[in-house]
């Protein structure tokens, strides 16, 4: 029986990165762009009632619909999506628009244009949730810089978490970057956003807009990225990760087992995604990587969907997802091979804390791939960069009225702040706690090393 997920994106970021995410659904279950099946794989049938409800039309074959909310304060993306090459795809009624637009304000989002429109929004999941056999939970996808995916996605996380208690919230959260920055406003709206995060979501898979700008450039040598280039790279990560949730395969058959084996402390659930091969298509024809090239290529920080570096933290969990012809001894070979290699980069009082998934489906244009789910305690890295704009503007409270005028207390923003400070000092003293625990490890060999030395050169003066 299939374990169904509804979607729900929000905001421009996450609409535009649904419309790429759906795309490349189709494509991989074999659907055309108006939801009917073109495939000749069975697998691509055998588990598609997760993300897709089937629809009998009457003389025509079989059409598979998402299971999806699309959400925006302003119409300009849902319109662009509905003229679209898969615009026939989507339910009329699930599409879900202001009029006003949130102005990059999360308070906007979250408390006045956006408060508006929840119940409807609600009305409308309370009809796919029930018309599910067995619903795993949901999953977000929006970014964290603007008014509508941070503020209305956060008040949806809320909303969720109060109706649906016990079923999985999954995020897939886009972060504003220096670098690549839109708005000037966008440290308030992502460490506001930050803070319903960690008391509300279950998994939120970090995206960084810095780190994808440097795949497309770097390793893609696509000169000037445009947006549709980053929602692509973000598309094929989404695709892998969900790969054993929609297709056969063996461990993780279900967000709450991903979770499970990801998250060690209920407030330690932010991820870091990586997805190998990255590769300059005109180089494809020489491109053919082994399972440990693989392995190397997931852990490696070019592949990262992130700016930060995994060599100055531990990892907590992981969990490899590899898609193509690949044996499980292999896979879990070239694993341990990469651990014991660098086991100063794992924490040693988790044992096997790299789960494996293998999946024979491979993606569209890769006979192999591979995804990386990682939680380690260098995403605090991220969280301090926020943290750190967001602290020079604060204390001078630039911008605030634009918040308070919408009904906002700056208690919130201090309450934000502080939550932000806990789950930086959280990651860090489980970082460094391990390494006293190393300490204390290797100061008790060195003391019982002594204790026999001792012991043997009194044994020897008996003996003479």
């Amino acid at each position: 029986m299939p374990r169904e997920i509804i979607n729900v994106q929000a905001g421009q970021a996450g609409n535009q990165v649904g419309e790429s995410f759906w795309t490349t659904l189709l494509a991989e279950h074999g659907l055309d762009g108006s939801g009917f099946y073109k495939g000749n794989d069975p697998l691509q049938l055998a588990r598609i009632e997760t993300y897709f409800t089937e629809v009998e039309l009457p003389g025509e074959s079989t059409k598979y619909v998402p299971r999806s909310i699309q959400v925006d304060l302003e119409e300009g993306v849902t319109n662009r999506i509905r003229s679209g090459k898969i615009g026939q795809l989507f339910r009329p009624d699930t599409f879900v628009t202001g009029n006003s637009g949130a102005g990059n304000n999360w308070a906007k989002g979250f408390y006045t244009e956006g408060a508006e429109l929840i119940d409807s929004i609600l009305e409308i999941l309370r009809k796919q949730t029930e018309a599910c056999d067995a619903l795993q939970g949901f999953q977000l996808i929006h970014s964290l810089g603007g008014g509508t995916g941070a503020g209305l996605g956060s008040l949806l996380l809320s909303k969720f978490r109060e109706e649906y208690p016990d079923r999985m919230l999954s995020t897939f959260s886009i972060l504003p970057s220096p670098k690549v920055s839109e708005t000037v406003v966008e440290p308030y709206n992502s460490m506001l956003s930050i803070h319903q995060l960690v008391e509300n979501s279950d998994l939120t898979m970090l995206i960084d807009n810095e780190a994808l700008y440097d795949i497309t450039a770097r390793t893609m040598k696509i000169k000037a990225p445009e947006f549709s280039d980053l929602n692509l790279l973000v598309a094929q990560v989404m695709c892998g990760i969900s790969t054993s949730l929609r297709f056969p395969g063996q461990l993780n058959g279900d967000l709450r087992k991903l979770g499970l084996n990801l998250v060690p402390f209920p407030r330690l659930h932010f991820l870091m995604p990586s997805y190998a091969p990255f590769y300059n298509p005109h180089d494809k024809a020489f491109v053919r990587m082994s399972v440990p090239d693989l392995t190397q290529a997931m852990f490696d920080r070019k592949n990262l969907l992130v700016a930060c570096d995994p060599r100055f933290g531990r990892y907590l969990t992981a969990a490899t997802i590899f898609r193509g012809n690949i044996s499980s001894h292999e896979a879990e070979r070239s694993i341990a091979d990469l651990q014991r290699k660098n086991s100063s980069l794992f924490v040693e009082w988790i044992p096997d804390n790299v789960s494996v998934t293998l999946c024979t489906v491979p993606p569209i244009g890769h006979a192999q791939a591979a995804t990386c789910l990682a939680n380690s305690t260098c995403v605090q890295e991220l969280f301090k960069r926020n943290l750190d704009q967001f602290a020079t503007m604060f204390k001078r409270s630039a911008f605030l009225h634009w918040y308070t005028g919408e009904g906002m207390d700056t208690m919130e923003f201090s309450e934000a702040e502080s939550n932000a400070h806990d789950l930086i000092t959280e990651y860090q003293q489980y970082q460094e706690a391990l390494v006293d625990n190393e300490e204390e490890y290797y100061e008790e060999e060195a003391t019982y090393e002594e204790g026999e030395v001792a012991e043997e050169q009194q044994y020897e003066e008996e003996e003479l």
